[in-house]
């Protein structure tokens, strides 16, 4: 039988050492242990590495970064070039996760069972609420139906279906027009998918994959859709898929987050940034969606002003989406060569 490769963890955090901590500590419990583990700080403060110096965990390296090596995709280049050369596969996760305990058992071996992968994705399990059904099940308007499991559809996907706006391609593919169904809309089936794009904070690639491509450093900071970037480029070369057995929680945390604002900005900007990377040239027909599902997008987000619990902060970030619109028209992100 096929040994398990070995394997490296990047952790990339900023200013989070309390969930970094339940992390490590879900990480210790693993089935299978990291044969490196490699944090990449780029907090401005020690708090994490004075966390990190009060518990032991073997195999791990701390590297805290300066300003020029601070920021999501900068931190990854930067840890992809500490990771040992014996390393086959290179592992990240986001800081605010949490393992279940065959996370990576299941994860490595995707690679054997199809080695043909040049990266595979996790599957967070505690967001989405999930139904298994007779596969000759027909949805409501309401829900979502896909591989004999329903989940129930969003205010903007309904909008959308019922505006002839849906994705026409099947979850983790990417349609000429953006705006596809992501991670989220893969069931809990315990199958491997085959996909084009998945989530950079439960992600695992072949170390040979970044003599290929980097993460591109268009992505400043927080680094909003980096990672559909880098997988929707990567899939150009190989196939890429996701196992939705390889399971872990997404606890959201606030800190190291930017303003609504700023965030806002960042949803139409990069997003229009990766639809371009994927489609340098597309329809108008496409073009005409992708703005019009835009629109559609921030003036749900601005009703939630009105609607929401956080109504300050629902307001900011549509003024962001808007302020992002416009700066297309003159300022529209230079599209870096791959």
């Amino acid at each position: 039988m096929e040994s398990t490769p070995k394997f490296s963890l990047i952790i990339c955090t900023y200013l989070r050492a309390n969930p970094l901590l339940n992390l490590l500590e879900s990480v210790k419990n693993q089935s299978l242990y990291p044969n490196e583990i490699l944090i990449i700080d780029g907090s401005t403060n020690d708090e994490t590495k004075l966390m990190l110096e009060n518990h032991s965990f073997k195999n791990l390296g701390y590297y805290q970064v300066t300003t020029e090596n601070r920021g999501l995709t900068k931190q990854r280049n930067f840890g992809i070039d500490k990771v040992s050369e014996w390393s086959e596969i290179v592992c990240f996760l986001d800081d605010d996760t949490n393992l279940d305990i065959n996370y990576f058992s299941e994860l490595l071996q995707t690679y054997l069972q199809y080695p043909d992968a040049l990266g595979v994705g996790g599957y967070i399990n505690n967001e989405t609420k999930w139904v298994e059904v007779d596969k000759n099940y027909r949805p409501k308007s309401s829900e979502f139906y896909y591989d004999g499991w329903k989940r129930n559809e969003g205010s903007r996907f309904i909008l959308r279906k019922k505006l002839g706006l849906d994705s026409n391609q099947p979850p983790c593919f990417m349609p000429e027009f953006s705006h596809g169904r992501s991670v989220s809309f893969l069931p809990p089936s315990g199958k491997v998918y085959e996909v084009q794009q998945f989530m950079g904070g439960v992600a695992s690639f072949r170390k040979s994959v970044f003599e290929i491509i980097q993460f591109s450093t268009y992505f400043e900071g927080y680094g909003l859709y980096e990672d559909a970037d880098f997988t929707l480029r990567l899939s150009n070369h190989g196939k890429l898929y996701l196992n939705t057995k390889a399971t872990l929680g997404h606890f959201h945390d606030g800190s190291g987050r930017p303003n609504k604002f700023l965030y806002g900005k960042m949803v139409i900007r990069n997003g229009w940034y990766v639809w371009r990377v994927k489609y340098p040239n597309p329809s108008f027909v496409a073009q005409l969606k992708w703005n019009t599902i835009a629109f559609l997008l921030t003036a749900i987000r601005l009703s939630n002003a009105l609607t929401s619990n956080n109504k300050k902060a629902a307001f900011t970030e549509s003024l962001g989406r808007i302020s992002g619109w416009f700066s297309l028209w003159f300022d529209a992100p230079k599209i870096q060569k791959t």
